[in-house]
This record gives structure tokens, C-alpha cells and sequence, in this order.
């Protein structure tokens, strides 16, 4: 197949971009470099720099790369505390973009599109596992449009017979087997990073927001998900599509969980470092459990996890940030100037 990736330079796309690639598929990268990095595009993709909300950048990439079998969704703004403090950003990028490729899609009558959603649609859960049938009421502007871009989909569907998948999943987390491409954000917000960058000394400390939850220890619980169980996941909704299955939502999770103190003891046990943790109190929000179903993912698209024990996310992790530990910029130069 012939994939268009768009935001295939950012973490899980360029994941994603990989798997493909070494599968055999044929793939095009689509990325304004504003998160993500051009040394994270796997060599033999060919790259398009440009911006999704300029229909002038995703018709001109459409317009030379006449046999697309299908697109993969990524390109949107993903930091929940900044879709809080800057709505309109996630507005313009997420929703904007969206209905710019939306419209270049219909007029060049490419119709399967894979969308890379999050489980913050989901807002505070009324049970644990979730279901994709639950209520979505988001808690976050980064939920919301995510929630909304998803409802664009199912509405130009009925109109010009586009079909599409949703993917809902939590804490995309790991790194390439190879420790090629990693997790590289600007901040980072993410558990395992921050642990991994207390470990490398990059950091003081890992602070730990709440110890009195009802778990097992009194930490959070949080479903983990290795990046290229999610990148196979992708390609598998792919192929559902192109085979004739019909639009449809599903949720990506390894099911269980782990608590924050055990992803912290693992991951000294990985890196053989001390890490220095820190006790603090809650923060507003945090549900003490968060876990996906991911039954109908496993039994509608045949998605089968091949690294979802903690240790092997952590040790691909820890691969990646040892040997990366200024992340990309360790080359040199930034996201942009590449191309100057």
C-alpha cells in the first residue's frame, strides 16, 4: 500500500512511518516540524514540509502522489495544559487542519482515513475499563477538539462517503527496538520521560502527586501503551478499511495498568540509576484509574500487542534516552533548519 502520513515526523507518526516501511508499504511523510523532527523520518519516506490548515501545502502533496490507498491522522496540537491556556491554538490547528485535509481529501476522492484520537475524550470515566460506547464528555480543550474532530469525520461520512477510524488510547509510551527514534518533547509531560530524564540527571526529581489513592500502593493508575503496539494498530485499521470495513471507533490499552511507583521501580531496575522521588499532594483531576478496553480492537481488527510488559517499555525507552539524552538536537540543529 501507498500510506500518507500526516504528522509522520512526530513521535508516534514517525513510529508508525517505521513499522510501515518495514512491512514493505510505500509512505509519505506530511509535517510542518513544528513538534516534530525531520531526523525522526525513517530514509526511504518521501517528506513533505508543509502546514495541513494551507490547503495549498496538502493539494500540492495530493496532487503529485496520484495513488494514496489512505491517510493516517496525526498532525494536531497534543499538551493538555496548553489547549487550557490557549484554546484557540487547538482550535485553528486541530479542528482547522482537520477541515482543510477534510476538504482536499473529498476533492481528490481519496475516502479512508485512520485518525489518531486520545482517550480524553472520554473526559472522567463512569467506569474502568472503558468501553467505546461510554459517555465523552471532555474534561480538557485538547479532549474536546479531538472529540470534535471525530464528529467531523462521522459527518462527512454521510455526506461524501469518506469512511474513517477512530483510535482512542492513553500514554503512548517506548521507543524503536532499534533505539533509533524516540520520545523527544518539548516540554515533556509524560511519566516515563520525566522518570528516564531524572535517571540521565537531566532532572532533580520525580514528583509523585497523590499517595492516598485507593490502588494497590496509593498511586494513580494509568494504562501504557508501547508506541509500536499503537503504530501496528494504525496500519491494522488500515487495512480493516481498505478490506471494506465499515467507520468505526475502537480503544487501544494493554487493559491492566500500572501505578505510577511501580513504573518508578522498574525503571530503576532498568536503569540500575537511583531516581529521587518526591511526595506531593494531588492535583485537581487526576482520576486514580484510568484503563481501556481493548477487546474490540483485538477482536474486530485481530491487534495483538507484542510489547506490553513494563519492562520491555521501559527498557526501548531507556535505549532511546540514554543514548539520546538531549533528544534529537544532539545532531546539532534544530526541527527547522534543515531545510535553510
Amino acid at each position: 500500500m501507498k500510506i500518507l502520513v500526516l504528522g509522520g515526523a512526530g513521535y508516534i507518526g514517525s513510529h508508525t512511518v517505521y513499522r510501515l516501511i518495514e512491512q514493505g508499504h510505500s509512505v509519505v511523510v506530511f509535517d510542518n516540524l513544528e513538534t516534530g523532527h525531520i531526523e525522526a523520518v525513517h530514509p526511504d519516506a518521501k517528506f513533505y514540509k508543509g502546514d495541513l490548515r494551507n490547503r495549498e501545502d496538502i493539494d500540492n502533496v495530493l496532487d503529485n502522489e496520484k495513488d494514496i490507498d489512505a491517510v493516517i491522522h496525526f498532525a494536531a496540537n497534543s499538551l493538555v495544559g496548553e489547549s487550557m491556556t490557549n484554546p484557540l491554538k487547538y482550535y485553528d490547528n486541530n479542528l482547522n487542519g482537520t477541515k482543510v485535509l477534510l476538504q482536499s481529501l473529498v476533492a481528490h476522492n481519496i475516502d479512508k482515513v485512520v485518525f489518531s484520537s486520545t482517550a480524553a475524550t472520554y473526559g472522567e470515566p463512569e467506569r474502568t475499563p472503558i468501553l467505546e460506547t461510554d459517555p465523552t464528555n471532555p474534561t480538557n480543550c485538547y479532549g474536546e477538539t479531538k472529540k470534535s474532530m471525530e464528529r467531523m469525520f462521522y459527518w462527512v461520512e454521510k455526506a461524501h462517503n469518506l469512511h474513517y477510524v477512530s483510535l482512542r488510547y492513553f500514554n503512548a509510551c517506548g521507543a524503536h527496538i532499534s533505539g533509533e527514534i524516540g520520545e523527544a518533547h518539548s516540554p515533556e509531560t509524560h511519566l516515563i520521560p520525566i522518570i528516564l530524564q531524572t535517571a540521565t540527571g537531566k532532572r532533580d526529581h520525580i514528583s509523585i502527586f497523590g499517595t492516598d489513592y485507593n490502588t494497590k500502593d496509593g498511586t494513580c493508575v494509568r494504562d501504557y501503551i508501547h508506541v509500536t503496539d499503537l503504530a501496528q494498530a494504525h496500519i491494522l485499521a488500515v487495512q480493516y478499511l481498505v478490506n471494506g470495513g465499515k467507520s468505526d471507533i475502537f480503544n487501544l490499552g494493554n487493559g491492566v495498568g500500572f501505578t505510577v511507583k511501580e513504573v518508578i521501580e522498574k525503571a530503576k531496575e532498568v536503569t540500575g540509576k537511583e531516581i529521587k522521588v518526591v511526595e506531593e499532594g494531588r492535583r485537581a483531576g487526576d482520576p486514580a484509574v484510568l484503563i481501556a478496553s481493548s477487546d474490540k480492537a483485538k477482536k474486530v481488527l485481530g491487534w495483538c500487542p507484542e510489547y506490553d510488559s513494563l519492562d520491555t517499555i521501559i527498557s526501548t525507552a531507556w535505549k532511546w534516552h540514554s543514548t539520546h539524552p538531549n533528544g534529537y538536537s544532539k545532531w546539532g540543529f534544530s526541527n527547522e533548519n534543515k531545510f535553510i
